[in-house]
This record gives structure tokens, C-alpha cells and sequence, in this order.
């Protein structure tokens, strides 16, 4: 069921109420029981699912080509489009940032993945 936005014109405040479909009747006012409520115009979003995120890329034949090459530039695009605006913790930014560079930070992804699985200290650390 969608959410509606009423306006109540006795106590001045909106209303917003799930309603079966267009064509129901306005609710009550919730505060002051008022029974004429104006139907108003709300905003709405709508929110692309993984499948669909993934279907965009993939009709994307700059970005497919640029990823059957091992471009780090396409790959940078690719995770930045499958994040969806989530937020990265600072070094994922850093690793990507780069890449959208042109680079591959090989060297830095190989010390965090010791770091993140206990084997950040070399044999000379270790005795």
C-alpha cells in the first residue's frame, strides 16, 4: 500500500497515512479528529536493486570492455556503481581513488589482506 501526505486545514499540520489506493477516502486527522483532510503532493523515491545496478553495468560497453582488459579505471567504476552510495571505510577509498587513477595498488591490497587475517608481522617482528 503507498503512503499519501494529507493536509489538515485545523490544526496546520500534514498527515501522512498507508491507504489501499488512490481512490480511498482521507483519513481522520490523527490530532484533531478532523475529517475533511486536503490530499497533497509528496515526494517519493525509488531505489534500483543489485540486479538492476548489475544489469546497468553490464549494458555498459565501455566499462564491460574496460573490465575484460583488467583496467583498474573500470573496476574503480564498477565498485563505485555497486556501492550505491554506501559508505567505504578510508582505506577502500584510498585503494579505489587510485585505481580511478589508473593505478594498481597491489602492494597495499596484499598488506591489508595480511593485516586483516593476523599475518602483518614478519619473521624478524615475530622472535
Amino acid at each position: 500500500m503507498p503512503v499519501y501526505e494529507y493536509w489538515c486545514d485545523s490544526c496546520c499540520r500534514i498527515v501522512s497515512s498507508y491507504r489501499p489506493g488512490f481512490s480511498a477516502p482521507p483519513p481522520p486527522c490523527p490530532r484533531c479528529d478532523n475529517s475533511e483532510l486536503k490530499r497533497i503532493f509528496s515526494t517519493f523515491s525509488v531505489q534500483k536493486t543489485h540486479r538492476d545496478v548489475y544489469e546497468d553495468i553490464l549494458s555498459d560497453r565501455q566499462l564491460t570492455d574496460g573490465m575484460m582488459r583488467n583496467d583498474p579505471r573500470a573496476l574503480a567504476e564498477w565498485n563505485r556503481r555497486m556501492n550505491s552510495g554506501d559508505k567505504s571505510p578510508p582505506e577502500y577509498e584510498e585503494i579505489t581513488d587510485r585505481m580511478g587513477r589508473g593505478e594498481w595498488p597491489v602492494a597495499q591490497i596484499e598488506q591489508k589482506k595480511k593485516e586483516s587475517f593476523g599475518q602483518g608481522a614478519t619473521k624478524s617482528e615475530s622472535r
